[in-house]
C-alpha cells in the first residue's frame, strides 16, 4: 500500500483544513487545558469511523481508527497548544486572545492530523492494522505527551504501536514543503539548573562585614561556561545558558542571596547524566570557596529526541511516495531545541520530521522563526502535512 493519490485528495479538502486551522489560530489556548481546541477537534472528527477518548488531566483527544484487516498499530501525533505571547503577525485571522498566540504552528499540526484522519478513514477497508491519532495539549514546557502516556495513549489500540510519527512546521529556515530530519539524535534534552547562593547582607560600603553572594554567583555563571568546554566532548556537546539572574534591591545594599536559573541542553543520555551531576557540584564548590553555601537544583525537563534509523528510512520513502522526489533534506546536525514527543520515542520507535512552512514571499533565511510574535506559517503546507501523516501510517502498515 502506497501514498498514491494522497496529496491530490488532501488538496481537495485544503480549504476545510485552512478554515479549521484559522479558527484554532484565532482562539489560541495555552498549556494543558484547551477546551475550545478540544471541542473543535472532536467536532471535526465527528462523522469519521473513529473511537474518541478525551483526557482526564488535560484536554487531549485520542482517536483510534481500526482498519478492515488485522495488523499492528501506528501512532500519529499533533500538538495543539499555543504560546503565552501577544501576536504581531498582522494576518487577518490573528489571535483574538491577548497574551496567547500560535507562534509555533501547532494549529497547523492539528488541522493536518484531522485531514489525515479523513484521508485514512476513506481507506479504512484497505488498512491492515490500527491508527492512533494523538491530539496533545501542553507541548510547550508542560509535558503533555508524558501525561497522555500516563493516561494510556500508547495502549489505546489494545496493543502498543510498532511505530510513532510526528511533524513540526517551521516558519523560516526551511523552504515551503521541504521535509528535514536525521537518524539518531534529532533534538536536545532540555533541563533547568536553579542556583541560589546564600550569603549575609550588609552595607555596600563595608563588604568585609558581610558575606557577599553576588561575586560568587557571577563566578559560578562564568565557570559553567568553562565547564561545558573543558568537561564535555565537542562532538557530544552541552549548552548552558543563564536566562535569569536576581540579586539585591539597592546599589548600596549587599543582599543575603543571589539566584539564577539556566537552561541546560544535551544531546545524549550520557552527557545529560554527566552535566546533571557536575553542574550542581560546581555551584556548591565555588560557593564554598567563598565561604558561602549554595542550593543547586537540577530539574529534569524533556529527554533527548531520538529518531529510529529504520523508521526514518520508512518516513523518507513515504515522503517520496506522497510528495515526490527531492522533498527530503537530511540534516547534518541535531537541533538544540527540545520536544516532548521524546517521551513517546523513548517507548516506541519512530521519527520526528520538520516541515517547511515559510511563506513564498518571505526569505527562509531571515523570516521570523517559530516562537516569534511575528511568525507567519503558510496554509499552503496543510495538504502536504495531512497527506504525509497519512502516508507515513500507510507505508508502515504495508510492511
Amino acid at each position: 500500500m502506497t501514498g498514491a493519490g494522497l496529496r491530490e485528495q488532501a488538496a481537495a479538502i485544503g480549504g476545510e483544513l485552512t478554515d479549521l486551522r484559522r479558527s484554532i489560530h484565532a482562539e489560541p489556548e495555552v498549556g494543558l487545558d484547551l477546551p475550545a481546541t478540544q471541542r473543535k477537534v472532536v467536532e471535526a472528527l465527528g462523522e469519521l469511523p473513529v473511537e474518541v477518548t478525551l483526557g482526564q488531566q488535560l484536554s487531549s483527544v485520542t482517536a483510534v481508527l481500526r482498519g478492515g484487516r488485522p495488523g499492528p498499530a501506528v501512532l500519529l501525533r499533533a500538538d495543539m497548544d499555543a504560546l503565552p505571547l501577544t501576536e504581531r503577525s498582522g494576518v487577518p485571522y490573528a489571535s483574538g486572545v491577548r497574551g496567547a498566540m500560535h507562534a509555533c504552528g501547532h494549529d497547523l499540526h492539528t488541522a493536518m492530523l484531522v485531514g489525515a484522519a479523513r484521508l485514512l478513514s476513506a481507506r479504512r477497508d484497505e488498512l491492515a492494522g490500527t491508527i492512533v491519532l494523538m491530539f496533545q495539549p501542553g507541548e510547550e514546557a508542560e509535558g503533555g505527551a508524558r501525561v497522555m502516556i500516563e493516561e494510556g495513549v500508547l495502549d489505546a489500540a489494545g496493543s502498543r504501536p510498532v511505530a510513532a510519527y510526528a511533524l513540526h512546521v517551521a516558519s523560516a529556515l526551511l523552504p515551503l514543503g521541504l521535509v528535514a530530519s536525521r537518524p539518531g539524535t534529532l533534538m536536545a534534552a532540555a533541563d533547568t539548573l536553579d542556583v541560589t547562593v546564600h550569603g549575609r547582607g550588609g552595607h555596600g560600603s563595608q563588604p568585609h562585614h558581610a558575606a557577599d553572594p553576588v561575586p560568587a554567583a557571577c563566578e559560578i555563571v562564568l565557570a559553567l561556561q568553562a565547564m561545558v568546554t573543558r568537561k564535555f566532548d565537542v562532538f557530544d556537546p552541552v549548552v548552558v545558558t543563564v536566562g535569569t539572574f536576581h540579586a539585591g534591591t539597592a546599589d548600596n545594599v549587599i543582599p543575603d542571596e543571589a539566584q539564577f536559573r539556566a537552561t541546560v541542553r544535551s544531546f545524549s543520555p550520557a552527557a545529560r547524566a554527566a552535566v546533571q551531576e557536575a553542574a550542581p557540584r560546581l555551584a556548591r564548590d565555588i560557593a564554598a570557596a567563598h565561604g558561602l553555601t549554595a542550593t543547586a537544583q537540577y530539574l529534569d525537563g524533556y529527554p533527548v529526541t531520538v529518531n529510529d534509523a529504520a523508521e526514518l528510512a520508512n518516513a523518507e520513502q513515504a515522503i517520496g511516495d506522497v510528495l515526490g522526489p527531492g522533498r527530503f533534506l537530511p540534516l547534518p546536525n541535531a537541533i538544540p531545541g527540545s520536544e516532548d514527543f521524546s517521551y513517546v520515542l523513548d517507548q516506541v520507535p519512530g521519527a520526528f520530521l520538520m516541515l517547511g512552512a515559510t511563506p513564498p514571499d518571505a526569505d527562509a533565511a531571515t523570516a521570523p522563526f517559530n516562537h516569534s510574535s511575528e511568525a507567519v506559517f503558510d496554509d499552503a503546507v496543510l495538504p502536504d502535512g495531512a497527506a504525509l501523516y497519512a502516508g507515513l501510517a500507510l507505508r508502515r502498515l504495508s510492511r
